[in-house]
């Protein structure tokens, strides 16, 4: 028997469910469909020995429009604010980051001058309104602001926090400025991993009516007639529906629509580059150094922190959970064990003898941490969540004009909702309207 559905939702990570949330208040019949055997994306968070391991180190703004939308929906947020400060890795040297007030004053890192320059950028950023860095790469922006290597160098590191992209001379200033200004207001590491988030979706979806199939790929979006469009799943089962919001990334979206189907934005989507990188996700009994909490490579794109200081992510009290983890240039070439020792070595140099104390870890070398690396102009090409095709929507980290990562997911899967809420309400309307009598 043939299913029809008012919506279908491709995708069963952050993007997907905020909109299945948004869309249960419009009596519409939903159903979510979910490639992977279990939900989000790439907001799941695997429980390994007791111990919740999100997909690399995760954090949320405070101050971010996913955080924002989440509170809107009632989802619960548990979890702590790291404090400031840690350490600065260039070549064999230490220092202590200047990004607390104490550290500020007091790292060897800067001189009196590059310290006083350091505070007028950070104040700048703080007022800046990145709108109007629309037109600028991040690499041109801190030319343009930094008068020190040093600062300049300090304004890296900042965007490669901000954002994990590590191509300044092709990322748009606005997104990463953007990011910098949300990653200064704070960010949250939750208890429990990613996954909490996730799982409260679902569960108020499902509540709601909302159908949910996971292991199940769409092979085909076929738009076939006006306010009808067919998928065919990978098992060769048709399902029809009036509207789709694909969450996909862009080439996997190309991939499903019919060759037939000719959209000016396919050229795009086909250009798309995402932001990698490479992770290593450890749990361990303790910290052979328990002081070192955060540090970062100066000149190599390098990261390390540990989560479960500031968040529950383990059923044993006791032991740690700690991220480390290397931003990828789009150029790069991704050789494995290269990479691992790389990441290794440097976890050897905070936290020497730190193997003998392991519980759990996963090494994941190349991993997409946003689907798009934002570029000048790309907010002209991503204006609506609506594409060329009525009723066919996107959503996704990738698919917001303004913003990425989670606050592009979020904020995305709830316009492509509002749209489709808007559109239902102007047809129920002219509906209305010609059912009128006419005097």
């Amino acid at each position: 028997m043939t299913q029809k559905w008012d919506i279908v939702i491709v995708g069963g990570g952050l993007a997907g469910y905020v909109a299945v949330n948004y869309l249960t208040k419009a009596n519409l019949s939903i159903l979510l469909v979910e490639k992977g055997k279990s939900i989000g994306g790439r907001a799941r968070t695997n429980k390994v020995n007791q111990q919740y391991l999100n997909l690399g180190p995760h954090a949320l703004y405070k101050k971010g429009k996913a955080k924002s939308i989440l509170n809107e929906l009632g989802i619960s947020l548990s979890g702590k604010s790291p404090k400031l400060g840690g350490i600065l890795i260039e070549n064999d040297n230490e220092y202590a980051a200047p990004l607390s007030l104490l550290e500020l004053f007091t790292t060897s890192l800067l001189n009196g001058k590059e310290r006083m320059e350091w505070i007028a950028v950070l104040l700048k950023i703080m007022s800046i309104n990145p709108e109007n860095l629309a037109e600028q790469t991040f690499q041109q922006w801190v030319m343009q602001v930094g008068n020190s290597e040093k600062v300049k160098s300090l304004l890296y590191v900042l965007g490669r926090l901000a954002t994990y992209c590590h191509a300044p001379e092709m990322a748009s200033a606005k997104i990463v400025v953007s990011n910098i200004k949300s990653a200064m207001g704070g960010v949250l590491y939750l208890d429990g991993g990613w996954q909490t988030i996730i799982d409260q979706l679902h569960n108020k979806a499902i509540i709601s009516g909302v159908q949910v199939q996971s292991h199940t790929f769409v092979k085909q979006i076929d738009p076939v007639q006006q306010d009808q469009f067919k998928l065919i799943l990978s098992n060769n089962k048709e399902i029809y529906a009036k509207y789709v919001i694909c969450t996909t990334g862009p080439h996997e979206l190309n991939e499903m629509l019919n060759k037939k189907v000719n959209l000016y934005q396919n050229s795009f989507f086909n250009q798309i580059t995402a932001v990698r990188g490479a992770t290593l996700d450890l749990a361990l009994t303790q910290l052979p150094n328990p002081r070192r909490l955060f540090a970062m490579g100066i000149t190599d794109p390098l990261y390390y922190s540990v989560h479960s200081n500031y968040a529950r992510l383990s059923d044993d009290t006791e032991s740690t959970v700690l991220h480390v983890f290397k931003y990828h240039h789009p150029d790069d070439h991704i050789d494995r064990t290269s990479i691992k020792n790389e990441l290794e070595q440097f976890l050897d140099r905070l936290q020497p003898g730190w193997q003998q104390y392991v519980i759990t870890k996963r090494f994941i070398p190349n991993i997409t941490v946003n689907q798009r690396l934002p570029l000048i102009g790309d907010e002209q090409k991503l204006q609506r969540s609506k594409t060329e095709i009525p009723g066919l929507y996107i959503a996704g980290d990738w698919a917001s004009p303004n913003s990425i990562l989670a606050d592009g997911a979020v904020s995305s899967g709830k316009q492509a909702a509002e749209e489709i809420i808007l559109n239902e309400k102007e047809k129920n309307s002219e509906s209305y309207e010609r059912r009128l009598p006419s005097f």
